[in-house]
């Protein structure tokens, strides 16, 4: 399956079968929240609708987030999975359903709608949260060597709704690597997180205590890059055709094939995230600047200009990359096409400048 396939798949599953209401991607830049810079995971634009200070259009919503994320920068490219910008696909319940369902509905979509083998799959839990380890034991029928408990299973972003996740796993198989960093929760590539189901139970404050929330929420997120590479049976993120046609747009400028060399494949790693990064947050209203979230896309662009350096692009390309980014990407966000003009202006002045 294609990336624009699973995206569908996820949203149409949610919307037509479990009766949610399919909202569009909100901007990458936070609405009347002052504690976050950036949107950085599918949840954050609604947190009112989990706090319960805004009613929701719709107790049920799924969508596909933009995401940008840089505290791992330096990571991007030399990894299989670090990225700056990313989609996150997430259903969302607002005081309607809970653990039952969330756990239920994200193993129908993995086992029945993309198919993944059910031997495959392993899962986090809270290690107070026993509730969760029932349902997936007793209703889902995972052995227990296939649920582990560990402390780090809780989620939170900022202030907020927050709670005990469990995350689910695919194992890639014994070429990925079988020593212990491997297992859930370590840093190998083995056992691959893939969704991560949140249950707000909580409403962290600014002073850092939680106060339970007066209704319980589902918040959940799946990625929608790695779901890709499993799919697409790739071994890492930017060999699917979510980044490569970037990576063959910016290896046929420099001259130099992927797979050549390491050092020449981290630059166009780093090329293809940056570019999906610089064309969303310029779409979403963000220009380059030395403070705040303009200083964010400064550093991504210039990285990506310094990284096309390194290779041999000598001329001016970022328009090149954002072209190919736009007609990846029109299919979901039809907004980038309208604005495509305006984004490589933006972006073709700062790195002129630079």
């Amino acid at each position: 399956m294609k990336g624009n396939d699973i995206r569908e798949a996820y949203l149409s599953f949610f919307e037509t079968k479990k009766e949610h209401l399919r909202l569009k991607s909100f901007p990458l830049i936070p609405k009347d929240d002052p504690s976050l810079l950036l949107i950085g995971a599918g949840m954050a634009p609604l947190k009112p609708y989990f706090t319960g200070k805004v009613e929701p259009p719709c107790h049920r919503v799924t969508t596909s987030q933009k995401c940008i994320r840089t505290g791992d920068i330096e990571n991007v490219g030399r990894t299989a999975r670090h990225h700056t910008f990313f989609e996150m696909l997430g259903n969302f319940s607002f005081g309607d359903y809970f653990k039952k369902e969330a756990i239920a509905w994200a193993w129908e979509f993995l086992t029945e709608v993309i198919k993944l083998e059910s031997s495959r799959l392993y899962v986090t839990i809270y290690p107070d949260d026993r509730e969760s380890h029932d349902y997936w034991h007793d209703m889902i029928g995972l052995p227990e060597s296939h649920i582990y408990p560990l402390s780090d299973n809780f989620w939170e972003i900022g202030e907020g709704p927050c709670g005990p996740d469990s995350e689910i796993f695919y194992d890639q198989g014994e070429e990925f690597g079988t020593d212990p960093e491997n297992q859930m929760g370590g840093d190998g590539d083995r056992f691959l997180e893939i969704w991560n189901l949140v249950f707000s139970q909580f409403d962290r404050q600014k002073d850092g205590s939680y106060r339970p929330l007066d209704k319980k929420n589902i918040d959940t997120g799946a990625g929608l890059e790695r779901l890709s590479a499993v799919l697409q049976k790739k071994k890492n993120n930017f060999e699917t055709d979510l980044f490569f046609p970037i990576i063959q747009e910016a290896a046929g400028l420099a001259g130099v094939p992927y797979g050549r060399s390491a050092e020449s494949d981290v630059a166009l790693k780093v090329i293809s995230d940056h570019t999906r990064a610089i064309t969303n947050m310029i779409a979403d209203g963000i220009l380059p600047s030395n403070e705040g979230r303009g200083y964010v896309l400064r550093r991504v662009l210039r990285r990506a200009v310094r990284y096309g350096k390194l290779i041999g692009i000598d001329d001016a390309f970022l328009g090149r990359m954002i072209d190919v980014v736009v007609k990846m990407m029109k299919l979901a966000y039809p907004e980038l096409m309208e604005k495509q003009a305006f984004i490589k202006k933006v972006a073709g002045v700062e790195e002129k400048r630079f």
